[in-house]
Parts: C-alpha cells; sequence; structure tokens
C-alpha cells in the first residue's frame, strides 16, 4: 500500500472516530433534555428488542405504503450495513478491501434508496414537512456517493482532489447523522427513534393481550400523590419526551385526523413538534409543516418549565381531539399523540376546572346523579319494560349481564337496544339487566381530563358489579366496552367483555338464531359500514360486524377508510361536548365517505356514531345499528 493511499486510510478512520465522538456528545446533550421529564420505569433489556421492534413492530406499519417501506429498507438498510461495515473496517484499522468492496455495494444501495426519497421530494404530499427535509435527499446522496468512492474505486487510484472529495462528502454524511441529529436536525429520528422503540411509554403495545389485541388503556394518575396531569413539558415522563424526538414529519398522523380535516385548530404532527419545541426551547416560527388550522405560525413558544397553554399551543387545540386513535394507528414511529394530548387535559381539567362548552355540565352530572345527561337512573331501561327483561339481583347467576350505557336515555337508540334484547331472548340467551344500580362507566369523564370522577366511578361500578354472578358482559356501546374490559382491570374490576356485534355474529355462527338471509340480487339496497373508533382501534374489532352482515346476506361496499383506518365521526373523547369550531362537521365528512360508495344504507355499532351520523343535515344514507338488521331478519 502506497503512502497515499495509508493517509487516506488513517483520515478515514479519524473522521471515523471524530463522528463516534461526536455523536456521543451530541446523545448526552440530547438524552439531558429528555431526562428532565419525570421518572419513568424501563427496563435497560429494552435495548435486547429493538431489532423485533424495529424490522418486525415498526415496518408492520411502514409497509402499508409499499413505496416508502421499500425506499426505506434500501436507503436505512443500505446506510446501516455500510456504516457498520465502516466501523469494523476503518474503526479497527483493518483496511480489508473485502470490506471496502461490501461497503460500496451497500452504498449503491443506500444511493438507489436516496433516489426513491428525492423523487417523493420533487411534488412532496402537503403532509410533509418542508424546510431542512428538502435537503435530506441530497445530504445522503452525498454521503451515499463517499461511502461508494471509499469501496469501490481503488485507493492507490485516487488522486489528491478525489480523495479530497471524498472526504468532504464522508464528513457532510457523518456531520448530518451524528452533530445535526442530536442538535435536532432531521436525522434526529434514526436515535431517538430506535431508544424510543426500546424504553417506549406504553411497553404493552409491544404484547398481545390473549385476543391478539394490543392494550389501549389509559395510565391511571396517583392522585393521592398529586399526580394531576402535565401542564410543562418537564412534567411529561421522560420516556415520553423522547419518542416527541422520534418524530419523522411524515405527517401520515395530520392526514388521518379528523379535526384537521374538518378545519378545527389541532395537527398531531405539529402537536408533537410543539412538545419537541418546548422540551428544547423555542417557538414554533421555523415549524416547516402544516399549521394549525386558523393559528398562524409564530405565535406560540416555550420552555421546559414553562406552561404549555396558552403559551406553547391554545386550549382549543387539546380540546378538538376526539381520542380516536387514527394518528397512533397510522404513525410508523409508535408515537402515543392521544396519551400525551389525554395528560395535557388532565391538568387544565384537575388544576384549573378550565373544560370548554357543555363539558362541565356534563362532569357536574356524572358526580352528582351517575348520569352524564343528569337523568334518574331509574328510567333507563324504561324502553324495556313491556319487553319482560330481567333485572339481576343477589343471588341469582346469569350467564350474561346486559349494560346498556348512556344510549339507554337516547329515544333513538332505545329502537336498537329493543332490537338487541329481541335478538338475545330469540336465542333464548340467559341474561339480565342491572337495572337503576347500573351507572355511567366514566368514559367521557377520562377523556375530558377529570381523572377523579372517573376513579370514582370506576369504583363504584366495579363494588355493584361484585355484588352479583355472571359469566360476561354484553353491551351495544363499544365506550362501555373498552372501559370495562380495558380500563377497569387497573382498578381490579376483570371482566369478560363482549360487543353486541361479536356476540350475535356467534349466535347466528353457531345456529342458535337462524335469521331469513337476504340475496345480494333481491336487495337493491347498497350497504356499507362504519366502523367505531372504539370498536376498532381501540379493540381490534373489526371482522365481526363484517361477517355478521355476510351472514344476513347483505352487500357490503367498503368506505376508502375502512377498518382499523376508519375514519372518525366525531363523537369521541367529549368532542360533542366541548365543540370546537372548524370549518367543516367531522360526520358531514364521514357522510360523504358514504356517498362516495353510493351507500343507501350506513351501517353502525355505536350510540354515539348513530347520534352524530344521524345528525347529519340534508339527504344522506339511512343509519341503522347492526342489532336493527338482524331483528328485522328474524321477523321475516
Amino acid at each position: 500500500m502506497d503512502a497515499s493511499a495509508s493517509s487516506l486510510n488513517h483520515i478515514i478512520t479519524v473522521l471515523f472516530w471524530l463522528s463516534a465522538a461526536g455523536l456521543s456528545v451530541g446523545l448526552a446533550r440530547r438524552a439531558a433534555l429528555w431526562r428532565a421529564g419525570r421518572e419513568a420505569s424501563v427496563s435497560w433489556l429494552g435495548l435486547l428488542a429493538i431489532p423485533k421492534r424495529y424490522f418486525v413492530d415498526l415496518h408492520h406499519v411502514v409497509a402499508r405504503d409499499p413505496y416508502i417501506a421499500r425506499t426505506h429498507v434500501a436507503t436505512a438498510g443500505g446506510a446501516i450495513a455500510a456504516m457498520a461495515l465502516v466501523a469494523v473496517n476503518y474503526g479497527l484499522m483493518l483496511y480489508a478491501s473485502a470490506l471496502n468492496t461490501a461497503i460500496g455495494l451497500f452504498a449503491l444501495v443506500m444511493l438507489v434508496g436516496v433516489l426513491f426519497v428525492w423523487h417523493r421530494r420533487r411534488a412532496p404530499p402537503a403532509r410533509l414537512s418542508r424546510g431542512a427535509w428538502m435537503r435530506l435527499p441530497w445530504v445522503l446522496a452525498a454521503f451515499a456517493i463517499g461511502l461508494l468512492a471509499l469501496g469501490l474505486v481503488p485507493l492507490q487510484l485516487m488522486s489528491g482532489l478525489s480523495a479530497l472529495v471524498t472526504v468532504l462528502l464522508l464528513g457532510l454524511g457523518a456531520w448530518t447523522l451524528t452533530v445535526g441529529a442530536t442538535r435536532g436536525g432531521p436525522m434526529k429520528h434514526a436515535l431517538a427513534g430506535l431508544l424510543h422503540l426500546a424504553f417506549h411509554p406504553r411497553q404493552e403495545r409491544f404484547r398481545q393481550d390473549g385476543k391478539g389485541t394490543p392494550t389501549t388503556a389509559l395510565k391511571p394518575l396517583q392522585l393521592e400523590q398529586g399526580e394531576l396531569g402535565v401542564g410543562k413539558p418537564v412534567e411529561f415522563r421522560w420516556n415520553q419526551l423522547l419518542g416527541f424526538d422520534a418524530c419523522v414529519q411524515c405527517g401520515k398522523c395530520e392526514a388521518a385526523c379528523p379535526a384537521f380535516a374538518a378545519g378545527q385548530p389541532l395537527n398531531p404532527k405539529k402537536l408533537i413538534q410543539d412538545m419537541v419545541t418546548g422540551m428544547a426551547g423555542g417557538s414554533d416560527a421555523n415549524f416547516a409543516g402544516s399549521p394549525y388550522p386558523g393559528i398562524p405560525l409564530g405565535r406560540h413558544q416555550g420552555r421546559p418549565q414553562d406552561a404549555i397553554v396558552p403559551g406553547l399551543i391554545s386550549s382549543d387545540t387539546l380540546w378538538s381531539c376526539t381520542t380516536c386513535r387514527a394518528c397512533v394507528q397510522e404513525c410508523p414511529m409508535l408515537i402515543e399523540h392521544v396519551d400525551a394530548i389525554v395528560d395535557m387535559r388532565r391538568h387544565q381539567t384537575l388544576q384549573f376546572g378550565e373544560v370548554p362548552g357543555k363539558g362541565p355540565e356534563v362532569l357536574a352530572n356524572l358526580r352528582e346523579t351517575g348520569s352524564a345527561g343528569g337523568f334518574d337512573l331509574g328510567v333507563r331501561y324504561n324502553w324495556a319494560i313491556d319487553l319482560g327483561v330481567r333485572q339481576i339481583g343477589p343471588g341469582q347467576a346469569v350467564d350474561v349481564l346486559l349494560m346498556v350505557g348512556e344510549g339507554g336515555f337516547d329515544m333513538r337508540y332505545q329502537r336498537t337496544l329493543r332490537a338487541l334484547v329481541k335478538v338475545l331472548q330469540a336465542a333464548e340467551v340467559d341474561f339480565a339487566v342491572l337495572g337503576a344500580l347500573e351507572t355511567d362507566t366514566g368514559d367521557v369523564a377520562r377523556r375530558l381530563g377529570d381523572e377523579a370522577t372517573f376513579q370514582g366511578m370506576a369504583r363504584q361500578m366495579i363494588s355493584q358489579l361484585s355484588a352479583f354472578t355472571f359469566k360476561r358482559i354484553v353491551t351495544a356501546d363499544p365506550h362501555v366496552m373498552h372501559c370495562l374490559r380495558n380500563e377497569y382491570p387497573a382498578f381490579g374490576g376483570c371482566y369478560e367483555v363482549f360487543h353486541h356485534t361479536t356476540f350475535m355474529a356467534a349466535l347466528v355462527s353457531s345456529g342458535k338464531i337462524k335469521p331469513k338471509v337476504t340475496s345480494t340480487a333481491d336487495s337493491g339496497q347498497r350497504f356499507t359500514y362504519h366502523d367505531p373508533c372504539y370498536l376498532g382501534r381501540y379493540n381490534g374489532e373489526i371482522e365481526a360486524p363484517r361477517e355478521l352482515l355476510k351472514l344476513l346476506g347483505l352487500p357490503l361496499h367498503e368506505m376508502e377508510r375502512n377498518g382499523m383506518r376508519g375514519r372518525c365521526c366525531g363523537g369521541g373523547g367529549g368532542a360533542p361536548l366541548t365543540d370546537i369550531p372548524g370549518k367543516l362537521r367531522i360526520p358531514d365528512i364521514r357522510i360523504h365517505d358514504a356517498r362516495a360508495v353510493r351507500a343507501d344504507t350506513v351501517v353502525v355499532a355505536c350510540p354515539n356514531c348513530t347520534a352524530m351520523l344521524e345528525g347529519v343535515v340534508g339527504p344522506r344514507p339511512e343509519i341503522r345499528d347492526i342489532a336493527e338488521l338482524l331483528a328485522a331478519a328474524l321477523e321475516n
């Protein structure tokens, strides 16, 4: 090896170790921002789980967009492999030509991926951030070309100029991937993202329950210890702050958010970036993506110890969220937007009592009467008087306990409940109701941030249920189901809870009831099914309703957004109570989706969805709960 080749080798070695040192120092500085947050219990074994979580859990989300999936595999895969070989060959000063060749080949793969990145950025979707992100393809391309030259051009053939250019290209890439990343540049997600997978604030996302459904319960506040939610950036747990730094600003959450689509002042992507701004200190003036609708950039700023509301974000931004988890479902970095929003709502509610719209009235009703509407609990089941529905009593064992939730007070939804009772009676199900003993589960109180009211109601309900003997609970309300199934176990209430669509599908499949099947040709109707967020995304149940419609012989024409990616009706998270104005109403957008497939009937499975979609003004498809369709088929 001649002297020039030897010198270049040593220069690359020095550059590698300088980069490693810069990465270490920068990571320590970034970690200091994360560690300013509250304590969180984590397991260091999470570091060992990174490969599985990266290649399986994360890529399961990324793979929904095949173009980006292939781009990411080529760009990130090629870069990681090439840099690993550089670490071995130059960091350990082996200088093996075979390893150089491998570096060049992986750099070529990386360069192909970068070309796809560049192509996407030529006419980027509106959801993508601009600014420094627009320069990223050129920087990555420079780094890939530098690696390519290092790997495939024999060192003895490099002139002084070509060697200098190679070093400069590698230096530019090294700066972007190390010091630039740890100073908050676009590539910070590469490092923060891996650590986020290891120390994720919701570790249960990587563990499946017995039904294969990720748990989606909120974490209880330790109220007796003075825990009142999040009012400042430093009051987030440190691994939540780390998770905010993992955002790649792809905007998939923005594109999925029903509030953003309706023109309400919420953009999940910007909210996460505002949390990063508050963590590091600064303003939102340089944000390179879509602003909150109706709120220009540059109006908000924050620091770790400053109040989040109204300095960093406005209160209307928090209260626009329907907690539908569409943003969480779409996020390729597995960030928990809804948990952060509820944490901030908790502070506004518990510390200041600041809930907009009808929220305060509803919370007062829940505390004073056990009903969101302030109704007499004794009339919850008046609609069932003529149906001979039994009320459970102490010492009486039943197979099924039917719980209807607040829908029992709504005249429209009482039709659905009557249909459900007729189905249960036709199948000779041994069931009973709580009657006047059934209070609200507290779901809306928890979503509005009133954790104290929720916990009180949860403990009261658990105490009531413990006095009776039943095998399982059936409900037509996904919010009731979610509370009982997922939220109550943290307080000692563990039950087997079924949504009525799941239970009815099982009754038909087992032959316990035999409805008249409508042939597709004879129906003359076009049906579409609207997935309730708390049934689909929160509990993973998207197949049972469709299977039941199939068993009924009803033609189903799916809307573009369906299943786990279904669009919210706007009825969750207390949004109808806070009623933050926008340019459109969320249910109007959903009915537009139904019109796009020329649906005559929108099949629903949630009292909130029924109310929201039937509230759309003007010509629209008929709204029918799936229990009504099954009951009609039994009567026929």
